[in-house]
C-alpha cells in the first residue's frame, strides 16, 4: 500500500460545496489513515459538518478513540443497536448528509452496496440516499479484473448519484509484490464528487424544466371555464381555438 501522507497537497485543497459530510470507513488496511484525513478535512473545510461511521471490521485497524480525537466527536459504529431507539438511524443518516464518502471501500462493502444489501444502518442509508456518494475502493491483488468486481462496478455506474473513484496501484502487504489497489486520496475523491454534484444539478434542472413545460402545455390545452359567461358563443369559440 502507498503512504497516504504523500497524497496531502501543499497547495490549497480542492473546492468542496457540501455542508454535511458523512465519512464512512470500512475494514481495509488503509482505514488506518482515516484520522489523518479527518484532520485534513477539518483543517481544509472548517465550515463543513462532519460525521464519521466505521464498520466493525474497520476497528481492527483504527480505534474509535483515535477517530474521536481527530474527528472532534465519537464515530458511529455501523451496527444495529441492541437497545431500544427512538429514531431510525438509517433514516437520520440519509436525511442528514448532503454528501457521502466511503474511504476506503472494501470489495465486500462495495459488493453489498451494488447488490442492494441493507443489513446495517449505513448500508441502508446509502441505498436510500439521493445525495452524491463517492466510493474509493481498496482491493486485493487480482480483484479489479475479476468478473465479480466488474459486474458490481457496472451496477454502481448505473446509479446516477454514485461515483466509484478508480484506485491506485499499490503493494500487497501479504505478498510484498505489486498487485493490490489502494484507495484514491481524498484530494482526488472530492473533485470527483463535485463533478457528480454538477451532473446531478444539471439533470435535476433539466427534469424540473421538463415538468414545468409539460404542466404549462397541459394548462394551455385545458378548455376555458364558461361558468358565468353571458356570451356562450364567444366562450365556445375560445374552446374550439384551444383544441385546435
Amino acid at each position: 500500500m502507498n503512504d497516504a501522507a504523500s497524497a496531502l497537497p501543499n497547495q490549497a485543497p480542492p473546492a468542496f460545496t457540501g455542508r454535511r459530510l458523512l465519512y464512512i470507513g470500512t475494514g481495509a488496511l488503509g482505514v488506518m489513515f482515516m484520522p489523518m484525513w479527518l484532520h485534513w478535512l477539518r483543517s481544509s473545510y472548517p465550515d463543513v459538518e462532519l460525521r464519521t461511521v466505521i464498520t466493525r471490521s474497520a476497528t481492527r485497524f483504527v480505534t474509535p478513540t483515535t477517530l474521536s480525537v481527530f474527528g472532534g466527536k465519537q464515530p458511529e459504529l455501523d451496527v444495529w443497536s441492541d437497545e431500544p431507539e427512538t429514531s431510525a438511524p438509517h433514516v437520520e443518516l440519509a436525511h442528514w448528509a448532503d454528501t457521502v464518502i466511503v474511504h476506503p471501500a472494501t470489495f465486500h462493502f462495495t459488493s453489498r452496496l451494488a447488490l442492494g444489501a441493507a443489513d446495517t444502518p449505513a448500508m441502508l442509508a446509502l441505498q436510500c440516499a439521493q445525495v452524491p456518494v463517492a466510493l474509493a475502493p481498496a482491493l486485493p491483488p487480482g480483484a479489479i479484473t475479476s468478473p465479480a468486481w466488474q459486474q458490481h462496478a457496472r451496477a454502481l455506474a448505473e446509479r446516477p448519484n454514485v461515483t466509484v473513484v478508480r484506485p491506485h496501484p499499490g503493494m500487497s502487504m501479504t505478498t510484498g509484490k505489486p498487485g493490490a489497489m489502494t484507495a484514491a486520496p481524498l484530494t482526488e475523491v472530492i473533485p470527483a464528487l463535485e463533478e457528480l454534484r454538477a451532473r446531478l444539478a444539471t439533470a435535476n434542472g433539466t427534469e424540473a424544466t421538463g415538468h414545468a413545460r409539460d404542466a404549462g402545455q397541459a394548462r394551455a390545452t385545458q378548455a376555458p371555464d364558461c361558468t358565468g359567461e353571458t356570451d356562450r358563443t364567444g366562450c365556445a369559440d375560445r374552446a374550439e381555438a384551444t383544441r385546435a
